[in-house]
């Protein structure tokens, strides 16, 4: 452990270092114990560049890097999607071939629920829950790049299937015997069940550390009631994840011995039961639609009241139903499988409870309407795309409630209209919340605001091509066109809604390739100087975020803020007068903090990424040659190894950084304290309110 002590005769000081220790000054008087280096197992020092991204532990760059990879996802996923509807575009389409077809949706489905929707969930929660929590990192930064740089090669192994042999075609839910050898030979599924056990492993990993973040490191005064909603929906996201996972895994090795030494798991004919995978993989999918739409009703429910400038109404009836949508979707899985013969007194306990999920995700519906009402609402491009959230969602929810109902979900089943209502919760729940928290968090991550004007253009066009493309879905699939079916006939009367459809998607590509232009615009403009500096509060936001300077500051807080209600940082900026009225007494940028300590830091490391390599390397080495698996496995126990052994602290550190933050005086030094003092904060000690060393 690395000790820094205020005092050379602090308690904390070690009596004699040894021989494999230093003691270092630490930029501010203190002495920081350091151990010296020890080969391949320094630390990396003085990171520029790519390398500062390669190897860097901070939780905001690990953030920024899990949104870009999920932006670069949604390009693939809308460039096989895209094939599909140019495939529908006319009956009997001949655009690509059946086989190619299963292949593009299968992956579409895939990709864009684990390699876009959870990663931009996970930027989010990366970023911004240290900075909601008033933390300066969370808990174990090392084994949060080592979960960002999984999914990096758990997505790339993924995909590798285009080039070897062709993508997964058993649907992204992959029901048996679709994925056995006589339906599936090539090795597409075998990608599909590896990649996604990679792919799973990041999200645990994430899921753990989270957890860990908010339960442990929240600043004094911060209670659970205290905290902002979207950290509780993230909190309540990585309890599903993290009792979910282990399900779906069960299935997805299963679904490995089957394929690659001929077990018999969900082999019918060799007395497998037929439901066993729809019951194993459902357990896990129908949390899995709450651990995609929850982060983006925590996101709206930030962006409403800022925007409405009023509180959220009913903020603990909010978190509450955002628990109970948490725990209740654990009894929701089997109204997918109202057709697969379950009985009836199943199908009537699952339609009872599908009915009863709908209940706390209508009050949240109620309460950010009731939010909205009568506030002095600003239609910024952030609140457009959290007002579309409302509206598609409920939507896509009254849908939902539909498939409660045993009869009609039996005739939806495998029809369009499932897929319509789907991508309405998916797409006009999760992506459009997810596009909000894109517009207003991105001047604190970057320091700049993306271009207003091209925001809306980028929100019009794809709320009219998403209504466009999903809309008609409704009718086609009442009329009995199925899903996944790579043609229909000219008589069958779906021409002109798939038409109306195709329509639609390039719609929203076009919204994307503006949103794509916005980004690397506004960019190369604050670059050369032409975008102006955003300050440290520019909505005049109620959380903690706010209360330092845009971009955040790579330790995050000078000193650990004291929390005193909810939306503590706009309260210190309005109080109520002699009337009741509340008055302005401070802008958000006079009493946000300066930004300008130096506390110490974990330093960066090589090893996350290495034993992240490891892992795809066993996947090739199963579906190809065992030998490849076991170069995997030692490079796996090798950089344990190495990780193990690697210094807690970089001794070319300039303010020595390093992975232990337990003694850190919350930024008691220099200047800090007056600052504090100046804005009426008690500078806490950071045993509350630090991250821990990994």
């Amino acid at each position: 452990m690395a000790i820094v002590t205020d005092r050379p005769d602090s308690p904390d000081a070690p009596d004699d270092p040894g021989p494999s220790t230093e003691l270092e000054p630490a930029g501010d008087g203190a002495a920081v114990e350091v151990m010296s280096r020890t080969g391949v197992f320094a630390r990396p020092t003085h990171a520029t560049g790519w390398r500062e991204w390669l190897f860097t532990v901070d939780h905001k760059k690990i953030g920024i890097m899990y949104g870009a990879l999920a932006l670069f996802w949604f390009l693939v996923g809308g460039i096989e999607i895209g094939l599909v509807r140019l495939q529908l575009w006319a009956p009997d389409g001949e655009v690509i071939s059946a086989d190619f077809y299963n292949q593009l949706f299968t992956m579409h489905g895939v990709t864009m629920v684990f390699l876009v929707i959870m990663p931009l969930a996970n930027a989010f929660a990366n970023y911004l829950v240290p900075l909601q929590i008033g933390a300066r990192d969370v808990a174990f930064p090392r084994l949060n790049a080592l979960g960002l740089w999984i999914f990096f090669f758990g997505g790339i192994f993924l995909n590798l299937s285009w080039f070897l042999g062709g993508g997964a075609d058993g649907g992204w839910f992959a029901y048996a015997p679709n994925t056995g050898l006589a339906y599936s030979p090539g090795n597409g599924m075998d990608f599909y069940a590896l990649g996604l056990q990679i792919a799973g492993i990041a999200s645990l990993l994430g899921a753990l550390n989270l957890l860990v973040t908010i339960i442990n490191m929240r600043c004094p005064g911060m209670t659970l009631l205290r905290m902002p909603v979207f950290t509780w929906m993230i909190l309540v996201v990585q309890f599903l994840l993290v009792f979910a996972l282990p399900v779906i895994t069960v299935a997805l090795i299963l679904l490995t011995f089957d394929r690659t030494f001929d077990a018999n798991f969900f082999d019918v004919s060799a007395g497998a039961d037929p439901l066993l995978w729809q019951h194993l993989f459902w357990i896990f999918g129908h949390p899995e639609v709450y651990i995609l739409i929850l982060p983006a009703f925590g996101i709206v429910s930030e962006t409403l009241p800022v925007f409405s400038r009023k509180p959220l109404f009913g903020y603990p009836i909010v978190v509450l139903s955002g628990a109970a949508i948490g725990f209740m979707g654990w009894g929701v899985w089997a109204h997918h499988m109202f057709t697969a013969g379950m009985g009836p007194v199943s199908v009537a306990a699952f339609s009872a409870t599908t009915m009863f999920i709908a209940v706390p995700t209508g009050v949240k519906i109620l309460n950010w309407i009731a939010t909205m009402w009568a506030g002095k609402v600003r239609f910024t491009v952030p609140m457009m795309f959290s007002v579309s959230l409302v509206s598609m969602f409920t939507i896509g929810g009254l849908s939902g409630v539909m498939h409660a109902i045993a009869p009609a979900d039996t005739q939806q089943t495998d029809t369009y209209f499932i897929v319509a209502h789907f991508h309405y919760v998916l797409v006009g729940g999760a992506l459009m919340g997810m596009f909000a928290g894109l517009y207003y968090w991105w001047p604190k991550a970057f320091g700049y605001h993306l271009n207003e004007w091209m925001g809306r253009w980028h929100f019009w066009l794809m709320l009219i091509g998403f209504n466009t493309t999903f809309g008609p879905m409704h009718i086609v699939g009442l009329q009995g066109m199925a899903r996944r079916h790579s043609v229909y006939g000219e008589f069958d009367g779906f021409e002109f809604w798939n038409k109306v459809a195709t329509i639609g998607y390039f719609f929203m590509f076009v919204a994307m390739a503006i949103l794509a232009v916005n980004i690397f615009r506004t960019w190369g403009r604050y670059r050369r100087g032409l975008e102006p500096q955003a300050d440290a509060d520019p909505w005049d936001g109620r959380t903690l975020e706010w209360a330092i300077p845009s971009p955040a500051p790579e330790h995050n807080f000078d000193y650990v803020p004291v929390v005193t209600d909810v939306d503590d940082f706009w309260h210190k900026k309005y109080q109520p007068d002699s009337d009741g009225r509340l008055r302005r007494i401070a802008n958000g940028k006079d009493i946000a903090q300066r930004g300008d300590q130096h506390p110490h830091l974990p330093s960066p490391s090589y090893w996350p990424i290495v034993l992240a390599m490891g892992l795809p390397l066993i996947g090739f080495g199963l579906i190809y040659n065992l030998w490849i698996a076991g170069i995997g496995l030692l490079l796996l126990v090798g950089s344990m190894y190495g990780w193990s052994l690697e210094p807690p602290t970089d001794p070319d550190a300039a303010h020595g950084h390093h992975d232990d933050h337990d003694h850190d005086d919350g930024g008691h030094d220099g200047d800090g304290d007056g600052h504090a003092e100046q804005n009426g904060e008690l500078a806490a000690s950071a045993t509350n309110g630090e991250a821990a060393g990994d």
